[in-house]
């Protein structure tokens, strides 16, 4: 019985690259003051991942977004099947109070991490908006959320993984499927 994982290359280095200029662009259509705009990283791979995309509004339109890193550890409904980690620094630049937050994470799988970082956002203020940009959706939702902004539609079973490497934590860019 053959026991190895097939890896998929979803997306190389250079589409991971052109999907967060189409995502930026995207933002930019959709948002009215980009003022207002705060995006906000989830931990961890959503951080790095909300930098880019605050970088790529500032090439198209000359104005840099707030960009900050909220953590969700103790918002999740899962803390108990969960190993022990050690929660990452939230760091929310600006009182959220009437801006457009823009919530910003790697894979969107059964939506829970969404749902715990929207109840998070709440103890920053009252956000006049709330969305959600991924990179990659790779569905089968247990909650009803839907990211405004997507980067890649990913159909996948269950039981196989998306991994997203990003050079800020894993010294290149790319998305892969592992399936068995």
């Amino acid at each position: 019985m053959d026991t190895s994982v097939k890896v998929v290359e979803i997306l190389s280095a250079e589409e991971v690259r052109r999907t967060l200029t189409r995502l930026a662009s995207e933002v930019v259509e959709r948002t009215r003051d980009l003022s207002q705009l705060v995006l906000l990283g989830i931990h961890s791979r959503g951080v790095p991942l909300a930098r880019a995309l605050a970088r790529n509004i500032e090439v198209l339109e000359g104005v840099a977004p707030y960009v900050g890193a909220i953590d969700i550890t103790f918002y999740r409904d899962d803390l108990d099947k969960i190993s022990l980690r050690t929660p990452a620094k939230t760091n929310i630049p600006i009182d959220l109070t009437g801006k457009t937050v823009l919530l910003v994470d790697d894979v969107i799988f059964k939506g829970r991490t969404a749902r715990a970082a929207l109840n998070a956002v709440n103890e920053y203020g009252r956000p006049e908006t709330i969305r959600l940009a991924v990179l990659v959706d790779r569905g089968h939702r247990e909650v009803p959320i839907h990211p405004d902004f997507i980067g890649k539609q990913l159909p996948t079973a269950k039981e196989e993984i998306v991994k997203v490497y990003l050079q800020d934590y894993d010294g290149r860019d790319a998305v892969e499927l592992m399936e068995d």
